[in-house]
């Protein structure tokens, strides 16, 4: 007797990729939509929502009368490669071979997926502290490899060396390391790092360290490269990006700074991921690297100011916080408050419940904390507030979170 012919549903799930059944659609830009939808207060996904710098935007507008419109090098326009080497010998102390270290790509998450499908073989194991950027989870599952999760705990964000030792193992391609951090604001110690450089010494792995944050310090934080740890220098994947520094999020240009070795595989996958980043924004990029010390002094304070205001909005609301020393982001734990809506919303965690709560009637967005976890649980009495944002918005988060009752 013959089988029944497979439904469409079935044929559907044949066709397509197991790899993107093991992850969603990410809930940060998710919760995006979702203020717009409900004309809420957007303090979920991290874009800062006031101008770039003057100098910044004037630069792209004259790269582009000047006609630097058609393909730059693959792997990235001299002028920003020469200046990305000389900005972090100034501020880091190592130096890198713009020709053969130096790889440009379309924003720093491109730059990641770049580093990872490049180093990754079948079988190896990838280190990532939780909670983490959402995207890491997936960037492991698309380029191969088995995650390893350690936590990182509150209130100081610390990681337990015991479980860190465990997680690494003869099967270790990398740890990734994010230093300010996103979503805890956590800046990892020198000592913290050469912790971690033993055991990548130790089991011959690499640290992918995204440093988007890099100039967004608090409270005297130090911000320190994994490359600049003694023994580290030829161990270490840089990532960062335009983005974050520069107030610039939709530009989407981002680099890589590696050993020769693993450069010339990270361009290849880079080639034939995008081909290259726009031309005009890279020559603008450039300009941005030569910015004075005065320039990041000032965004460092700006943005001080503004964790202060939310830190005290936050506080005053009901919400129990975790104030950054890092980045732009406030992790919070909403134990105080009821749980909203769990007839309505069953299969949800708190977080999420929580998070509709907010964004469809106090008309404020937030990302829910399992998002930053394997494991939803874990982050079910967390969610993430940012302020990257203007006055007037943070000023309308005040309003309307006055509305909560813890």
């Amino acid at each position: 007797m013959s089988s029944p012919d497979p439904t469409m549903a079935q044929i559907s799930r044949r066709m397509l990729s197991a790899k993107a059944e093991q992850f969603t659609e990410s809930v940060i830009r998710e919760m995006t939509r979702l203020a717009l939808k409900h004309g809420a207060v957007n303090l979920s996904q991290g874009f800062p929502d006031f101008a770039a710098p003057e100098e910044i935007k004037e630069a792209a507008r004259q790269a582009i009368s000047d006609n630097i419109n058609q393909y730059a090098i693959t792997w990235g326009a001299k002028p920003l490669r020469d200046a990305i080497v000389e900005k972090f010998e100034r501020t880091q102390g190592v130096k890198y071979d713009p020709e053969r270290e130096v790889t440009i790509c379309c924003g720093s998450t491109e730059a990641m997926m770049s580093a990872m499908m490049a180093i990754i073989n079948p079988g190896d194991e990838v280190v990532v502290f939780e909670p983490f950027y959402e995207n890491y989870g997936p960037d492991a599952i698309l380029s191969g490899a088995t995650p390893r999760f350690v936590k990182l705990r509150t209130p100081d964000w610390s990681f337990d060396e015991r479980e860190l030792t465990a997680a690494f193992g003869p099967h270790t391609k990398a740890i990734i390391l994010n230093t300010p951090n996103n979503p805890t604001g956590k800046v990892f110690t020198r000592a913290e790092l050469e912790f971690i450089r033993d055991l990548c010494v130790r089991w011959n792995a690499y640290c992918i360290t995204d440093e988007i944050y890099e100039h967004i310090l608090y409270d005297g934080a130090e911000h320190i490269s994994m490359a600049r740890i003694d023994g580290m220098r030829d161990r270490t994947i840089v990532i960062n990006g335009l983005s974050k520094t520069y107030s610039v999020t939709g530009w989407r240009v981002g680099w890589v700074l590696a050993p020769p070795e693993p450069t010339q595989p990270i361009r290849k996958v880079h080639d034939f991921l995008t081909v290259g980043a726009a031309a005009p924004l890279q020559q603008a990029g450039a300009s941005a690297m030569h910015f004075p010390q005065s320039y990041y002094d000032k965004l460092a304070a700006s943005y001080s100011t503004k964790r202060e205001r939310l830190l005290k909005i936050l506080t005053s609301a009901g919400f129990t916080v975790f104030k950054p020393r890092g980045a732009y982001y406030i992790m919070t734990d909403i134990a105080r408050f009821a749980d909203p809506d769990p007839v309505r919303f069953p299969a949800d965690s708190k977080d999420v419940r929580f998070a509709k709560f907010l964004v469809e009637k106090i008309g404020v967005a937030v990302v829910p904390g399992s998002s930053f976890y394997n494991d939803a649980k874990d982050g079910a009495s967390q969610v993430r507030f940012t302020f990257c944002k203007k006055e007037e918005t943070l000023a309308a988060a005040e309003e309307r979170l006055s509305r909560l009752h813890a």
